[in-house]
């Protein structure tokens, strides 16, 4: 009989083209009753158009989880390298106006 504290194993893959990743300067974040949605984007100097990169789709649970997962990295990083300077990027305020998008609330 299997012991119910067991933990199961995950095998989780990686594809080359991921593992790649993504460089993003610049998230926007929006929801509906249902789901979280992160959209990553890239912003070039001197450019007035950019395009949305990747995009996550979240359940409400698991937007929470990820704020607690980057809360907790953030926190260790700072206690390895030394506090982060938010002032440079304040998350509630963006020089941009975003066509399409809602930046913040309702999707």
């Amino acid at each position: 009989m299997e012991d119910q504290n067991e933990k199961k194993q995950l095998n989780i893959e990686l594809s080359e083209e991921v593992a790649d990743g993504v460089y993003s300067n610049l998230a926007i974040i929006s929801h509906s009753s249902s789901e979280f949605v992160l959209d990553f984007v890239r912003i070039m100097p001197n450019t007035p158009k950019a395009k949305v990169k990747s995009r996550i789709i979240l359940t409400p649970a698991h937007a929470k989880h990820l704020m607690l997962a980057l809360q907790d990295n953030v926190r260790k990083y700072e206690q390895q390298f030394g506090t982060i300077d938010g002032t440079a990027a304040s998350p509630s305020v963006s020089p941009y106006k975003f066509n399409g998008f809602n930046g913040g609330g309702e999707a």
